[in-house]
């Protein structure tokens, strides 16, 4: 029954969107629900010169995966350390909180700069978008670790690094699992917002403007619609893993 329960809001939008593509009856500000369904239901075939959506969508996957776990390697990490270490937090910390306000759009610039227009620009904007969110989860994380846990491995010998990856890190991968999947979704609206950049190719954010600008916005919606079933898709994932693997999160720490 909850299932049916979920589909009831997208159904109404559905409906809401059709009456008043109907009403409006200009496929250039909204088009109907039909002509979308048409590009969603032929993935594979090529969008005026632009690639298909599976082509698209699979460009888009590499990049996003690539910077997300750049910024996982680098967060995890670092977090990890300010956590466990309050001297480190203490020196480390003001930055963060400097450049974390910094929506990644905002470092477009600089990434073109550095790197100019192309995959690494890309990945490094992905990057950016990924990292604060995992950083600051595992931080807190760490913090949060039943300082009784710790004490005890310190009485029975247990070295720092045998305490960082026994007790820290398994205590601490609950909310560090949070950040990952916040982290994905910061950076998967990261990438397609760079794929929208003067000069790039491909990718499912650079088939969303190249088709508006031919005046193809049933493509355009189509796009918007994958981007967020990938979304839904990895989330519902993520949200999967952590119910099987966290399920103690609730109890005591």
């Amino acid at each position: 029954m909850r299932f049916y329960i979920k589909l009831i809001s997208p159904i109404i939008f559905v409906l809401v969107w059709e009456i008043l593509a109907i009403l409006i009856n200009n496929a250039f500000i909204l088009p109907r629900v039909g002509p979308i369904l048409e590009v969603l239901i032929h993935p594979f075939v090529d969008i005026q010169g632009s690639g298909s959506l599976v082509e698209n969508a699979a460009i888009s996957l590499e990049r996003v995966t690539t910077g997300f776990l750049l910024g996982a390697l680098v967060a995890i990490p670092v977090g990890v350390m300010m956590g466990r270490f309050s001297m480190l937090d203490q020196l480390v910390d003001p930055l963060i909180q400097l450049l974390r306000p910094i929506p990644p759009i905002a470092w477009i610039p600089l990434a073109l700069a550095w790197f100019k227009i192309g995959f690494a620009s890309i990945v490094f904007i992905i990057f950016i978008g990924a990292l604060f969110p995992i950083l600051l989860n595992t931080i807190d994380g760490v913090k949060r670790v039943n300082k009784t846990w710790i004490e005890a491995s310190t009485m029975f010998g247990a070295t720092e690094l045998q305490t960082l990856g026994k007790v820290i890190l398994p205590a601490s991968m609950p909310t560090i699992w949070t950040g990952l999947r916040v982290g994905f979704g910061i950076a998967w609206m990261s990438v397609v917002a760079a794929e929208m950049l003067p000069g790039t190719s491909s990718g499912l954010g650079y088939l969303i403007i190249y088709s508006y600008n031919f005046g193809q916005l049933q493509v355009t919606v189509a796009g918007m619609v994958v981007i967020g079933l990938i979304g839904l898709f990895v989330d519902t994932l993520l949200r999967s893993v952590e119910k099987r693997e966290f399920a103690w999160q609730g109890q005591e720490r």
